[in-house]
């Protein structure tokens, strides 16, 4: 019995920190099923949540929609931020994330420029494991939800630090994600910030979508578009192009992740994923984007995402620290043209 009284706690636990992070917008009557779009949405009266609710035809003939109302609360919070680069790849696996983290590591490697992560890949959140800070929570004040800070110049947020634990899976559909999407950008003091990266999962999804359509009238500096040598990788990272143009997104540049393998021994480096097609180089190529740089597969990468550690100041001689500082000063001249 009280076995069973633990389990349904548990579970009433967890169905309340899914109703903390994403309150109902205001436009989200009282009585609506879980997954409400809200009346303002495009898609009132048409979702699949809106099934067998009362108020579907009203929400369906309610045309034209008014804007967000989130919109002027995000504006006000990103209007402290100098710069927002999105890091996109087309598939899983390619090593958006370590990128994400090695990027946010250098430009925090300059004590005057704050700078943030913004964990959008909210099923799969890798990014505190990376920064070796996932036992942490979020704390709220007067200010909004705070950051966890790895150190005083970089701060993360994540669906991660809001999770029971990292078992829990999230198992959300597009207007959940997009609510929480929205309190990330106008519920979390962000404070003054150089930089705003934002990690994003793989493909072209809701969590992209959510992120251009609330950040259109604030601005998105551009994207870094991850991919690895062989061609399974490249044909998604085509479509995520060509999702950034449709969008207006500005693409700064390709990077070939794992490109070749080098020995922390010899130093020698060997191919692992054969660019049969002409890997990244080829594709920069076709399509007029430039190639940032190629980082070499270093096992010690795999190690210091583990266990969090800043690979860049660990391994200062390994041939993918100096691709990898190579690639991150052309972004930032790419910024300040």
């Amino acid at each position: 019995m009280f076995a069973k009284l633990e389990k349904e706690r548990s579970l009433k636990e967890q169905n309340l920190l899914m109703i903390a992070v994403q309150r109902p917008p205001a436009d989200v009557p009282e009585d609506a099923p879980e997954h409400c779009p809200g009346t303002e949405s495009e898609l009132a009266g048409k979702a699949d949540a809106c099934a067998g609710c009362a108020n579907q035809e009203i929400c369906a003939s309610s045309t034209p929609k008014g804007p967000d109302p989130a919109l002027p609360f995000i504006r006000q919070r990103m209007s402290t931020v100098k710069r927002k680069i999105l890091v996109l790849s087309g598939k899983g696996g390619v090593g958006k994330s370590t990128f994400t983290a090695q990027l946010a590591w250098a430009f925090a490697s300059d004590e005057n420029a704050q700078t943030g992560i913004m964990d959008v890949d909210i099923c799969g959140p890798s990014i505190p494991t990376i920064f070796g800070i996932s036992e942490e929570k979020v704390h709220t004040s007067s200010t909004g939800w705070s950051p966890v800070y790895v150190q005083d110049n970089l701060g993360v947020m994540s669906v991660a630090f809001m999770l029971p634990s990292s078992k829990n899976a999230v198992m959300w559909r597009g207007p959940k994600k997009n609510g929480l999407i929205s309190q990330f950008l106008k519920d979390v003091d962000w404070g003054d910030l150089d930089w705003l990266i934002v990690d994003t999962p793989p493909g072209t999804s809701d969590e992209h979508l959510s992120i251009v359509q609330y950040l259109k009238e604030s601005g998105i500096d551009g994207a870094v578009l991850i991919t690895t040598p062989q061609e399974v990788a490249l044909q998604d990272v085509r479509r995520e192009i060509d999702f950034c143009r449709k969008v207006g997104i500005p693409i700064l540049g390709l990077v070939e992740n794992m490109s070749g393998f080098v020995c922390p021994s010899c130093k020698n480096e060997s191919q692992i994923f054969i660019p049969s097609t002409g890997g990244a180089k080829r594709l920069a190529q076709e399509t007029g984007i430039e190639l940032l740089g190629a980082v070499p597969l270093d096992p010690r990468i795999g190690k210091s995402a583990d266990y969090g550690f800043n690979f860049l100041q660990e391994f200062p001689d390994s041939p993918a620290t100096k691709a990898y500082l190579d690639i991150i000063e052309r972004i930032q001249t790419i910024l300040e043209q």
